[in-house]
């Protein structure tokens, strides 16, 4: 692979990952309404989806689902199912514990497995190991090293971008839980979300 080639995937990935999406708002979310540890806990998550459909891709199940319209459907539809449950759920039970001191904690393993959970619904990210990956690697040189660099790459530039806004949202979080904006800004991500989730419900799936 030629540095330009590199160069030009990471610039490409950068633009896709620090783009607002579901794990964004999910993990400016968690860093708005539980601190800067369920952000990450909520980062390494996603981190985890990625992982998990970059495996899938490698070993040829990413292009199986992609083609497959049963396989697809139930994929997208747990996806879109989730996304609108955790919407509604950020949009209703937000601001039902108050806290004095500040942010409110919750257990980071539920954070980590939100993450997990939302970025392996969202079928679009299939897309990328599938379809957007390929064009970036060198058939005739070494395959496989070429896979592991861009998946590397991209996994790095994710959990940058995702510490980026999880920060961001952190420090945030302090001011809006005292002046409890922070419950409608949660309110507003769960709208986001359900707009996502609709959004997804379109995703077709690759013609054979």
């Amino acid at each position: 692979m030629e540095f330009s080639t590199w160069l030009l995937f990471l610039l490409t990935e950068a633009v896709l990952c620090f783009s607002p999406g579901p794990a964004v708002i999910y993990v400016m979310s968690q860093g708005l309404s539980h601190g800067f540890r369920a952000s990450l806990a909520a980062n390494l998550g996603v981190v985890t989806g990625n992982s998990i459909y970059f495996l899938a891709s490698a070993l040829g199940l990413g292009a199986m689902i992609l083609t497959s319209q049963q396989l697809f459907l139930l994929i997208k539809w747990i996806g879109v199912a989730y996304l609108v449950w955790l919407g509604l759920q950020m949009i209703f039970t937000s601001g039902n514990i108050p806290d004095p001191v500040g942010v409110r904690r919750r257990p980071d393993n539920k954070a980590f497995k939100g993450g997990t959970v939302v970025q392996l619904a969202n079928p679009k990210n299939l897309v990328f190991f599938v379809a957007i990956l390929p064009p970036f690697i060198d058939p005739n040189g070494n395959v496989a090293l070429q896979v592991l660099i861009l998946g590397l790459t991209s996994q790095l530039l994710e959990v940058i971008a995702l510490l980026f806004y999880g920060s961001i949202a952190a420090n945030a979080g302090g001011w809006l839980q005292r002046s409890r904006l922070s419950v409608w800004v949660e309110r507003i991500a769960g709208t986001f979300l359900i707009g996502i989730a609709a959004s997804l419900a379109f995703v077709r799936r690759a013609e054979p």
